[in-house]
């Protein structure tokens, strides 16, 4: 199924309609909303805005797609950032909020978090995987070059990132190509030319990889494109 490619004046309010959809549609098909939250700016203000909504958090399994290594109180982690624009405004069971362990060694962190989740659920299938993407195409801790790229027997693994000279962890493609949906969450603006190559299946970019198994792609384009 090709992906749906969505450019919105109304970026949030867009994103949190089609994440409050999926949640309705998922809890009423099988009583739980499993989603995977991305890092970065660019979902803070959605996930704000969901943060002011009466919904059935007691519902709401939530994971995320990566994690720098790096202790959740840093202002670099990506769990703090979602605790700062939704955890902590919420009425979420703290048992619902799956975290990486950034500050734990990155290979024992990601074999746990790839237990927990088969814990819940064997297999274990997001009903909605939010990413991002930057602007060399990759998605999730899923960089150009990295060896992450080529795993296909894992849920869940360390990745070394030399740009940056650090570890982070990632969901694999098996994990998010699981996905009943996924949704990327992209300000576009000076991303054209990498959208242009990942729409026309460039292969060398991390996001076209991205194509659920049986499910579908959404692109959510707000800023410029």
């Amino acid at each position: 199924m090709p992906p749906e490619i969505l450019h919105t004046r109304s970026f949030v309010s867009d994103a949190v309609a089609l994440i409050t959809r999926e949640a309705t549609k998922a809890i009423e098909a099988r009583g739980i909303f499993r989603i995977a939250l991305s890092g970065g700016n660019t979902p803070r203000p959605v996930y704000e805005a969901l943060a002011r909504l009466d919904l059935p958090w007691d519902k709401w399994e939530i994971t995320f797609g990566d994690e720098r290594c790096v202790p959740p109180d840093s202002d670099q982690s990506n769990f703090k950032m979602a605790k700062g624009a939704l955890f902590d405004h919420a009425a979420i069971p703290a048992g619902n909020i799956l975290r990486m362990e950034g500050e734990a060694d990155p290979a024992a962190a990601a074999l746990k978090y790839e237990q927990e989740l088969l814990s819940r659920s064997n297999p274990y299938r997001h009903d909605l995987i939010l990413l991002g993407m930057g602007d060399d195409g990759h998605t999730a801790s899923l960089f150009p070059g990295t060896e992450a790229l080529q795993v296909t027997d894992r849920l869940v693994v360390s990745n070394y990132v030399p740009k940056f000279s650090t570890w982070r962890l990632t969901f694999t493609y098996p994990l998010l190509n699981a996905a009943r949906h996924v949704c990327f969450l992209v300000s576009s603006a000076g991303k054209e030319p990498v959208l242009d190559g990942v729409f026309g299946g460039c292969s060398d970019y991390p996001s076209a990889a991205v194509a659920p198994v049986d499910g579908r792609v959404t692109w959510l384009l707000g800023g410029g494109a």
